[in-house]
């Protein structure tokens, strides 16, 4: 059975891949509100353009090996936040207010995430708190496909 690939985007401009059984199984997805996307979990999700995929021989196999595809880096996207995840403690919306605490020596040192607003994780860096933002949503609940 031939499988139908579609390049999708969600509302949050992540890229991913669908795989449909046809062109109709795509639009009955679509219009059941059935795909979301894997980073986010966002389900306004659209169909992108995408190029056809032309063979023109095999590729040096050095060439092939040194490029990671896209569905690769996705995996290993997933990947990272799952361990983050499963070596941090999720503080909420009490980020900054627990990263300070941290910073300060108020509280013993350990690996945090949460969610806090641009303004405030800002504000953290104007103190000398580093900080990396990262999309975890849906990834550490959903299986990595």
């Amino acid at each position: 059975m031939a499988l139908k690939v579609f390049d999708l985007v969600c509302a949050n401009e992540h890229s991913f891949e669908g795989w449909f059984s046809s062109e109709n199984d795509f639009e009955t997805q679509m219009e059941k509100a059935q795909l979301s996307c894997p980073l986010c979990g966002s389900d306004d999700v659209r169909r992108t353009p995408s190029a056809a995929r032309l063979n023109f021989g095999a590729q040096p196999e050095r060439q092939q090996a040194m490029l990671p595809t896209p569905q690769q880096m996705q995996q290993a996207f997933v990947r990272i936040a799952r361990e983050i995840a499963a070596n941090t403690e999720d503080v909420g919306e009490r980020f900054a207010e627990e990263a300070r605490r941290i910073h300060y020596e108020e509280v013993p040192a350990r690996g945090i995430r949460g969610t806090t607003t641009r303004e405030e994780a800002a504000a953290l860096e104007d103190e000398g708190i580093n900080v990396m933002p990262f999309p975890f949503g849906e990834l550490v609940k959903e299986p990595l496909q």
